[in-house]
């Protein structure tokens, strides 16, 4: 079980471990020991979820999230397999903490009279600049 904040909490059903060796550090521990833990949630079916933030949570995730609608961590950095397993739900947990931040819908604003004013008489100055490099008639 994975408390994320105080509204939501992941149950034991929603989580899978998978634990191999590792291709981080270990020196000869490395050719014996399974330290690397891969996580699997299984976003598309947690009811701890709303749909919007399953939706941005399947964006953030990226080529983590599979086809049945699971999230795939991996971690292996450290030697440790308990420390590996904690990286990986830290990693879950931060990764659903973004996904439940909304974004802010955009309010659509006009230019100020004085922006269009500004830009008009810029663009009337590189004219006048432009329109004097051409040709000098001989009259």
């Amino acid at each position: 079980m994975i408390k994320v904040n105080d509204n939501i909490i992941l149950q034991d059903w929603e989580l899978s471990e998978n634990f191999t060796r590792s291709s981080g550090p270990g020196g000869q521990n490395v050719n014996k020991v399974a330290t690397a833990v891969e996580l699997r949630f299984e976003a598309a079916r947690s009811p701890a979820l709303t749909g919007p933030v399953k939706a941005r949570l399947r964006r953030i995730a990226g080529r983590k999230w599979t086809g049945e609608g699971a999230i795939v961590i991996r971690a292996e950095g450290t030697r440790s397999q308990a420390r590996n397993r904690e990286i990986a739900e830290q990693r879950l947990v931060e990764m659903i903490r973004q996904a439940l931040i909304a974004p802010k819908r955009r309010i659509a604003t006009k230019p100020t009279l004085g922006s269009k004013r500004r830009r008009l008489d810029a663009k009337t100055r590189r004219s006048q600049v432009k329109a004097l490099r051409g040709r000098i008639s001989e009259d």
